[in-house]
């Protein structure tokens, strides 16, 4: 009828390639998960680079803006003062 050593040995090697077959496609999928990590992390410090550069800008302009008025200035950040205390009383 069968031959039982016979169909052990298919079953193991069935086993073994199954094994092999999914330890490289892991494997594949590993490098593939790192190589796209990697690649988001560059964009994403490319990116808070030009954010950084450009609030630099912001921060330098918006401090010329303040020295050249500081009337406005003072009176600007005085009423917003006054206006969060009020906010913050009805609390």
């Amino acid at each position: 009828m069968f031959d039982r050593a016979a169909l052990i040995d298919e079953l193991h090697a069935l086993k073994n390639d199954v094994a092999r077959t999914l330890h490289t496609a892991a494997e594949g999928v590993l490098d593939s998960s790192k190589s796209q990590a990697e690649t988001l992390a560059d964009q994403l410090k490319t990116a808070l680079g030009d954010l950084g550069e450009t609030l630099s800008q912001e921060d330098e302009q918006l401090a010329r803006l303040l020295a050249n008025r500081p009337v406005i200035s003072l009176a600007s950040v005085f009423a917003l003062g006054v206006a969060v205390g009020l906010l913050l009383r009805r609390n």
